[in-house]
């Protein structure tokens, strides 16, 4: 009776009958006949009209894979489901013929829907006393899957897969409607590429890569039949599981089923069957604390990477839509970090300090011009795992049970999240110079630096403080009697920059380093560099403001780029998963953001200046006679200027240097206990690294030399002076 009622279904129209199967399968009963037809011919016309044309093209969530500047070197990828669509042209053709023996053998003969599975199917189900079958063809699967996967809510997740007979007439109709619109390899390619596998893997590239660490293009037959086994229940088939029983039987299942079609032969099905499960289990990385041991350091430069992409407004509005572009979106990411130069500045970074200490020792490389960050190493572990940290070196903490933040830690330690930075000393001279030659001053102004001076400034507080004003000194008597630009940087006079400071308002050393791309992030700070405050800001130049060191490389390869500032960029190339590069109003994401902070003769005149503090010497003046550096053009050989700085009683050790093509910050500090003073034997760390890494860097690269400042900023106006200049150029 049941047979011959379904029979008589089957011969109204499509819709009709879907609404009449889905009653029968979903609820198990025999609904009214005409109250089925007329649900079936309602909805389903109502679904036509407003089907949407996204169920053929909703994106499911694709893997993010981030490349060194190689764009080979794979760094890490991000993702929610692991998933990378592939080509049908692209798969071993035993996946398509096995998913199709495993879930619908009749897929090229329905148009949807198969009515005789869903015969077969209810009687089955009658039989059971339940649910025992399903009747859902390989369409109607892909169809719960765009509909899971286009969810914008949970309530439409929660409708696109609950066990209710709506559910299943809106999956019947739009399996019709969808194999109207596309065609069946179409299909079987886009089901391929949604399904779950387990293991977190979705689609079939992250099931091949995640089981046997191959590519869909050389699955097997035996690994095509077990993987096409996993879709029905992923947990209970599970391969890697201790008892592969479930496993095999499944698989095999599915090579009986295939030779049934007769996609392949009696002896291939008969050795698929004998051969064991060998799997080759593989974890893909996601997010960046799964770097491999070998590239753990690389750790921090994909933090920063992934801070840097939170801000762009091209990937959402909200951090939690760039979150899910990042995660969900399919990007192809070639970033900036050159794998030589990083491994050198490890090297160097580690070699010095080790991860152990509670110091931190840490370097960036930015390249001038563009504002690629070429490295970021730090004598640090990027982990979450701090049960076997050191102890905490501020003793309050210590006290508390704290653990520090060694050697393992996630914290932005060189920049880009939410950290400070740390005193750069004297390394801050150079916005008072920059400033100074931009408002006019030239590199040849001499003025008197005494061992100790009285400024102007008002100080209440402090060992610098004489009276009510702010008193500097220098660090050595040697450093005493007139300077110029050239000496008073060289040698780094306190003195003689606090006075150049004074003659052109320090307000104007702080909107310098703002133009080159300093931020204030401590209420002191943002305080004191406030216009109704900056100009009172004395200390500015002695930099006793915190700063990151992708900042201080950043403003240096400014510099070494003849005043041509590039926002720091960790990307070289961003692709969507269409192969196109992804944009923004118009221009390329990943392309250098530049424009002209200092003119170029104001870098050339700072740069003049900043060789001598390596050693090298500068092109129009006298150096004085040493200089705190000249360990830098020691080791490099080749043109170099910079900047060294340490911050009272030696709390931190800094060196900014560079030449025409590279320019690097490095530091040694406490990050857990500022005031954890590295001592005077750390203080030319720092410099040491730096001049290592560019020497490792640019081996076999041509020797470029930097563009000689200026007249008109060597000697102003003085043309006495001038004469004076060349006179003891000619003689030295």
């Amino acid at each position: 009776m049941l047979r011959s009622r379904l029979a008589d279904a089957i011969r109204f129209t499509p819709l009709v009958r879907a609404g009449l199967i889905a009653g029968l399968v979903v609820a198990g009963l025999v609904f009214p006949l005409a109250a089925i037809a007329g649900i079936g011919a309602r909805e389903g016309t109502d679904a036509l009209e407003n089907m949407s044309d996204e169920l053929t093209v909703v994106p499911s969530a694709q893997t993010t894979y981030v490349y060194a500047n190689d764009g080979r070197t794979l760094l890490t990828m991000f993702y929610e489901e692991h998933r990378k669509p592939t080509r049908l042209t692209d798969m071993s053709p035993y996946i398509a013929q096995a998913i199709v023996a495993a879930e619908d053998t009749r897929f090229y003969q329905h148009h949807g829907v198969d009515p005789k599975g869903v015969v077969r199917a209810f009687v089955a189900n009658q039989q059971a006393g339940g649910v025992s079958q399903g009747a859902s063809t390989l369409t109607m699967q892909y169809v719960r899957m765009a509909l899971r996967d286009g969810a914008k809510t949970p309530r439409e997740a929660l409708a696109a897969t609950e066990q209710t007979t709506a559910r299943k007439l809106r999956e019947m109709r739009l399996a019709i409607e969808l194999e109207k619109r596309v065609t069946k390899q179409e299909i079987l390619e886009r089901y391929l590429n949604s399904a779950y596998y387990g293991h977190r893997a979705y689609g079939i590239f992250a099931a091949s890569q995640i089981f046997f660490s191959t590519t869909p293009k050389n699955l097997t037959l035996t690994q095509a039949a077990l993987l096409a086994g996993l879709v029905k229940a992923p947990s209970a088939y599970d391969p890697a599981s201790r008892d592969q029983q479930a496993a095999t039987e499944r698989r095999n299942y599915v090579i009986d089923q295939m030779l049934k079609m007769g996609t392949i032969t009696a002896a291939q099905a008969t050795t698929a069957k004998n051969s064991p499960i060998a799997l080759r289990l593989t974890t893909p990385p996601n997010d960046c604390v799964s770097m491999t041991k070998a590239h753990n350091n690389w750790g921090f430069f994909c933090d920063y990477l992934r801070t840097w992409w939170m801000e762009q407004p091209a990937f959402g509005a909200t951090p939690m839509e760039r979150e899910e572009a990042l995660r969900r979106g399919g990007y192809r990411i070639v970033t900036t970090l050159d794998p030589k130069i990083q491994t050198s500045a490890f090297k160097h970074v580690l070699n010095k300090e080790p991860r152990r200490s509670p110091y931190a020792h840490g370097e960036v490389v930015i390249q001038p011009g563009t504002g690629r960050v070429v490295a970021m190493a730090v004598n640090r572990r990027y982990s979450l795992d701090q049960r076997h940290n050191g102890e905490h070196s501020d003793p309050a903490k210590r006290r508390a049970g704290l653990k520090g933040n060694y050697p393992n830690t996630v914290n932005p330690l060189l920049g880009g999240g939410d950290m400070a930075g740390y005193q750069a000393g004297s390394t801050f001279k150079i916005f008072t110079m920059l400033a100074a030659l931009s408002r006019g001053l030239p590199l040849s102004t001499s003025i008197m630096a005494p061992q100790k001076y009285v400024s102007r400034y008002i100080t209440t507080r402090g060992r610098a403080s004489c009276g009510r004003h702010w008193c500097p000194q220098n660090d050595n008597k040697s450093m005493s009697g007139v300077q110029t630009m050239w000496s008073g940087f060289g040698k780094s006079v306190n003195t003689y920059w606090v006075q150049v400071e004074e003659r052109i308002g320090a307000r104007y050393a702080v909107r310098m380093a703002e133009r080159l791309g300093l931020k204030w992030r401590t209420s002191v700070d943002r305080t004191l560099a406030s216009p109704a405050h900056a100009n009172d800001w004395g200390a500015f130049t002695l930099g006793v403001s915190d700063v990151t060191p992708i900042e201080m490389a950043n403003v240096f390869a400014t510099v070494a780029a003849q005043g041509l500032y590039c926002e720091p960029i960790p990307v070289s190339a961003i692709t969507n998963p269409d192969g196109t590069s992804t944009a923004y109003q118009g221009v390329a994401v990943a392309w250098p953001r530049c424009h002209q902070a200092l003119t170029r003769a104001v870098a050339r005149a700072a740069t003049d200046a900043a060789r001598c503090v390596t050693g090298y010497g500068a092109a129009r003046g006298s150096c004085g006679g040493w200089s705190t550096s000249p360990m830098v053009y020691g080791v490099l050989r080749r043109p170099v200027a910079g900047k060294s700085g340490t911050t009272d009683s030696n709390r931190t050790a800094w060196f900014c240097g560079f030449t025409p093509q590279l320019a690097a910050a490095a530091f040694v500090a406490d990050p857990d206990n500022p005031k954890h003073y590295v001592g005077s034997g750390r203080s030319t760390m720092s410099k040491f690294t730096v001049a290592q890494t560019l020497r490792d860097a640019l081996e076999g690269q041509p020797e470029l030399k930097f563009a000689p400042p200026p007249d008109r900023l060597v000697y102003g106006g003085n043309r006495t002076l001038h004469r004076t200049f060349h006179h003891r150029l000619r003689h030295s």
